[in-house]
């Protein structure tokens, strides 16, 4: 796989960069804003790391993906800010894109893993 190419590690940062900004336009509290920000931000460093080296840990890094974008989805109920609706919103929204982008990109890890060597 060569680099950059990968559309669903695009979707999962565009997501992660939605979340990480949404502080700047919606109605937030300060525990909102740290946690659409971390999480945010880790989607954004997974994403890229992902697109930058692909074929080398991408189960760790899809799965991480996956991992963060549950995380992200229940980050309104667990830190208290489900009644800030655009910020929830965007958390559910943005945590179901990063899920599912990453579940979507690990057939095709799962297929390059277990392919046989090349013959000389």
């Amino acid at each position: 796989m060569h680099k950059w190419t990968r559309w669903q590690d695009w979707v999962a940062l565009t997501a992660g960069a939605i979340a990480l900004l949404a502080p700047l336009v919606t109605t937030t509290d300060t525990g909102a804003t740290w946690t659409m920000v971390v999480l945010g931000g880790l989607i954004v460093l997974a994403s890229a790391y992902s697109l930058y080296t692909p074929g080398e840990r991408d189960t760790m890094s899809e799965g991480a993906h996956a991992v963060l974008g549950v995380l992200l989805f229940v980050a309104p109920w667990v830190m208290g800010f489900a009644d800030l609706g655009g910020l929830a919103w965007t958390a559910w929204i943005a945590g179901v894109v990063t899920f599912v982008a990453g579940v979507l990109t690990l057939p095709q890890v799962s297929s390059r893993m277990h392919r046989p060597a090349a013959s000389h």
